[in-house]
């Protein structure tokens, strides 16, 4: 058991900031395809960004190499220009955790590979 707790099953995740108003993007809808398995994409799970922009796992089984997406729906009510974002991945290492946050504004989104 103790070594199950040293080695924590690797997660993908993500965590949103609202850059523009200075605060974590909570309610963003965040998905997780498959794209290496079938002739199209393939839904794994979807979430919402928790009340710190945070999704903290997004796999609901053991991490596979392969190739990934990871669409976030940034659409505001308030008239965004950008509506949504797809980041392609490919994962080789299955040992590690993968997080990948978002920074957003009205005319900007980047994203990197976080730790």
């Amino acid at each position: 058991m103790a070594e199950a707790a040293a080695h924590p099953r690797p997660t993908i995740s993500t965590h949103v900031l609202d850059t523009e108003r200075g605060m974590p993007a909570q309610g963003v809808r965040v998905a997780l395809y498959r794209l290496d398995v079938a002739d199209k994409a393939v839904r794994m799970t979807q979430a919402l960004t928790d009340a710190d922009g945070r999704v903290r796992d997004l796999l609901e089984r053991p991490l596979m190499a392969g190739d990934y997406r990871l669409e976030f729906d940034v659409a505001h009510e308030d008239g965004s220009f950008f509506t949504a974002l797809a980041v392609d991945l490919r994962i080789r290492d299955v040992e590690r955790s993968y997080h990948v946050p978002l920074l957003l504004s009205t005319y900007s989104l980047t994203t990197y590979r976080g730790s």
